[in-house]
C-alpha cells in the first residue's frame, strides 16, 4: 500500500481559483509559467569538469554565476507583470520564480577561466582542471 497525505482543503482551494479566477490568472497558482530548481548534468572530462543546467524560459541576464571559497553558486530569477484594464476595473497579475544551485568545487580547478554560455535553454558552464593537477600523458618506452 502506498502511503498518501490527507489534503482536505485542496481540491477546494483549487477549485475556488478555477471557479472563480480567469483561465490565465489560475495558471499562476496551478506552476504552469514558475520553474523550480532545474535539473544539472555534471560530467569530467581530463581537462575539467562540463556542467549543463536545463533553465527554458529565461534569458541570459537572468542568470547569476559566482565563485567563492570553492563553491560555484548559480542563481536566477525571473519577473513577469500584466495588467488588465477595462471600463470599470484593473486586474495586475504579478509572477516571480528563482532559484539557487550551490557546487563545492574541487581545489584543482582554475576559477578564473570558468567560462559560461547559454543557448536553447540551458546554461553551459565549463571548469577547467589545473594543468599541474592533470593526469600525466602516457608515453613511449623505448627497448635498448
Amino acid at each position: 500500500m502506498k502511503p498518501s497525505m490527507y489534503r482536505p482543503f485542496t481540491p477546494a482551494f483549487k477549485g475556488f481559483f478555477n471557479e472563480f479566477l480567469p483561465k490565465n490568472m489560475t495558471s499562476m497558482f496551478d506552476g504552469e509559467d514558475f520553474f523550480t530548481t532545474p535539473a544539472v548534468n555534471v560530467k569530467e572530462t581530463e581537462t575539467g569538469f562540463h556542467l549543463e543546467v536545463a533553465a527554458p524560459g529565461l534569458n541570459k541576464e537572468d542568470f547569476k554565476l559566482a565563485v567563492e571559497n570553492n563553491i560555484l553558486t548559480i542563481s536566477a530569477e525571473k519577473q513577469k507583470s500584466a495588467e488588465d484594464q477595462t471600463d470599470n476595473y484593473t486586474r495586475k497579475e504579478f509572477q516571480y520564480a528563482s532559484f539557487k544551485r550551490s557546487f563545492q568545487l574541487p581545489e584543482h580547478i582554475q576559477d578564473e577561466k570558468i567560462l559560461a554560455t547559454y543557448h536553447n535553454g540551458v546554461l553551459t558552464i565549463d571548469l577547467p582542471k589545473n594543468e599541474a593537477t592533470l593526469a600525466p600523458k602516457g608515453r613511449a618506452i623505448e627497448i635498448k
